[in-house]
């Protein structure tokens, strides 16, 4: 019996021995995975429980036009922070649940969040959780006074843009952290945001600061500032008149570049419409209604839309405009000269497809000259079908067209050329006066640039140089040749060209007394995006210089879509006379006036000029030349092409400048 009882306690006690021993292995294991595997974990907590880790944003740079004047800048705001492992804690034991629920509504109530959000990021199992961003002093004053624990503010700072709208498209903005979205914002966003800092001291348990405890500061680093090219006198008459002409035209939306041909400067660049960068994330007032209806992508779409920079980042038909890159080419490859003569007769065949000019008549026998001036399609085909296709696209090469220009800005799109082993003699042809290729106002611009700086092809820029926030210069951005394109002779050539356009032909719109501007109209029928076929509406447009012998500024203006009116002497060149006018009179470019302007102006007569067979938009344009206004007839349509077949007054009559001038129709 009491052998039985002994062996049952040895198997009882060998039992105990068994649990406590895998008991001790349990625990061995345990403390081994935490100092092992968990002790990173841990160990990071612990920090975060006996730290407070305040994270100190950089002060975003500054964006300033050419002269120093701030486009964008950063105003002082404030970060809520809330501190869970603090919140949860009161005098060493758990905080009710209902009185954290009651500080989030009553935080909530200030910043104007729903409670339920706050309260939960106050319950997080984190160190540190930022509760609300952007907060104005008047609503960190409240939040102070609550004085609740675990609950802290910092000082940040908010993008800001103290024009509002001013040139949108070209700064962009930036997101909701800070950083750049769109745009300059985005394109510099690494010189421009800076490294943020931190504020690192000991606590308690409790997360209360020890005095004694060890302290360090991490100062933030502020972000570069950014000097543009832009000039903010030159974009805000480009602003006012793009604003005028909408109201006039009813377009869809007017874009204009403003440049400097000699450093490939933009001194102005805009689109209507605009939006409000400090609200970039709003839609427009007249599409708020629509844009409420929306899917959530389709909001995306339309915000990027709005967002968006169409003068780098969309490509469209020049039309007549692209006659100057075709005949230049010509001039400078000696397949034309002055002496060349070209018959219109109001169409023509190439490889048995029959080709139309713009014109209701004929233009007849003319020399390049008069030529660009009536802006003739048969004769600009006639001078592409000269190069030949090998020599064309050679030139095409040297203007950068087949190529991006590389402005420093996001998003720049290439023009579309055919490839040139799918060109035939009808393609070439169309090529040559503006039709079947498609390219960025940019690219344009810069291509046209090369005429007036003798020849030679600069990369265009937005952004000149970088700055501390001392003002020092950190970099410079000095202007990029790319290459010699034409010849000082040629480029000489097409200016005078291009002033011939503006004073005699149908560019005359844009002529401005005692400055000699030179340019040439566009009007070019729109891709249907539903059909892919040419549809009703047009880009119209004007592209130009001043003064021409010695440029100061170009200008490109397109009109998308006009109602009434399209054709770019009626409805583009008027625009870059306003905005000629005041940048070159802003520029301090001294006005030099003829023997015949200096009387005209003594005066305040002008001569009427001769617009009997001229097509009625070619005769609008040479009429406003002469600072007159015309009339046409009522039975005239406002999109109606038509001949002038007998004006009112006579040409010759000396009027009183700024006088009607009545043409009639069959």
């Amino acid at each position: 019996m009491r052998a039985q009882v002994t062996v049952k306690n040895r198997r009882r006690i060998a039992l105990g021995f068994a649990i406590i021993a895998l008991l001790l292995i349990a625990l061995v294991f345990r403390v081994a995975w935490i100092q092992i595997v968990d002790a990173e974990e841990l160990s990071q907590k612990a920090i975060d429980q006996q730290t407070k880790d305040t994270p100190i944003e950089a002060k975003r740079g500054t964006i300033y036009d050419r002269n120093g004047k701030e486009l964008a800048t950063s105003t002082t705001c404030y970060t809520l922070w809330a501190r869970p492992p603090q919140i949860k804690l009161k005098e060493g034991k758990t905080r009710p649940d209902s009185e954290i629920k009651a500080f989030a509504g009553e935080i909530a109530g200030i910043i104007d969040k729903d409670s339920d959000e706050v309260y939960e990021n106050m319950k997080k199992n984190q160190a540190l959780v930022r509760i609300a961003k952007y907060l104005d002093k008047e609503t960190a004053d409240k939040l102070r006074k609550l004085k609740i624990s675990g609950i802290e503010l910092s000082e940040d700072t908010k993008r800001y843009y103290p024009l509002g709208n001013f040139a949108s498209q070209v700064l962009g903005s930036v997101n909701d952290d800070n950083m750049g979205r769109t745009g300059i914002e985005l394109q510099y966003d690494q010189y421009l945001s800076g490294v943020s800092g931190r504020w690192v001291k000991n606590t308690d348990l409790l997360g209360n600061e020890l005095v004694k405890g060890a302290e360090e500061y991490y100062e933030a680093q502020d972000g570069l500032n950014v000097v543009m090219t832009l000039d903010e006198a030159i974009q805000y008459y480009v602003e006012k008149a793009l604003e005028k002409g909408m109201k006039k035209t009813k377009a869809d939306r007017i874009m204009c570049l403003v440049m400097d041909p000699k450093t490939g400067d933009v001194l102005a660049s805009a689109t209507t419409p605009g939006y409000d960068p400090n609200n970039a994330t709003e839609p427009l007032a007249k599409d708020k209604k629509k844009y409420d209806k929306m899917s959530a992508d389709d909001k995306n779409k339309y915000l990027f839309s709005l967002w968006r920079n169409p003068l780098v980042s969309d490509t469209y038909e020049p039309g007549s405009t692209f006659k100057l890159i075709t005949s230049s080419s010509a001039i400078e490859e000696k397949v034309i000269n002055d002496n060349t003569t070209f018959h219109c007769s109001g169409s023509f065949t190439v490889a048995g497809v029959r080709l139309h000019c713009w014109t209701h008549g004929a233009h007849g026998t003319q020399t390049i000259r008069q030529a660009i001036g009536n802006s003739c399609n048969p004769a600009l085909a006639k001078v592409a079908s000269l190069m030949g296709k090998t020599r064309f696209y050679k030139y095409l090469d040297l203007y950068g067209i087949t190529d991006k220009t590389g402005i420093d800005y996001p998003g720049e799109s290439g023009a579309i050329v055919q490839n040139i082993d799918n060109v035939g003699p009808v393609e070439l042809a169309t090529i040559g006066y503006g039709q079947g290729i498609s390219l960025t106002p940019i690219q344009l611009l810069t291509a046209v640039n090369a005429i007036g700086n003798d020849g030679v092809l600069l990369q265009p820029r937005y952004v000149k140089a970088l700055t501390d926030s001392e003002g020092k210069v950190v970099e410079s951005y000095e202007p990029t040749v790319v290459r010699k394109v034409i010849s000082a002779a040629t480029a000489k050539k097409m200016r005078s060209i291009m002033q011939y356009v503006v004073d005699e032909g149908g560019g005359g719109n844009a002529r401005i007394a005692g400055y000699r501007v030179g340019g040439k109209t566009g009007t070019a029928n729109k891709i249907d995006a539903g059909t892919g076929k040419y549809g009703k509406y047009y880009y119209s447009s004007f592209i130009g210089m001043a003064p021409m012998d010695d440029p100061k500024i170009s200008i490109l203006v397109v009109v998308d879509s006009p109602k009434g009116s399209y054709y770019g002497s009626m409805v583009a060149a008027p625009i870059a006379k306003d905005i000629l006018t005041d940048a070159l009179r802003y520029l301090n470019v001294t006005p030099k006036y003829s023997s015949a302007e200096k009387k005209a102006l003594q005066s305040g007569y002008t001569t009427v000029p001769n617009v009997v067979g001229k097509e009625f938009s070619e005769a609008a344009g040479i009429i406003g030349g002469k600072d007159l206004k015309y009339s046409r007839p009522k039975s005239a349509k406002n999109d109606d092409e038509f001949i002038v077949v007998d004006q009112y007054p006579k040409a010759g009559t000396k009027v009183k400048k700024n006088s009607v001038v009545y043409v009639y129709k069959e």
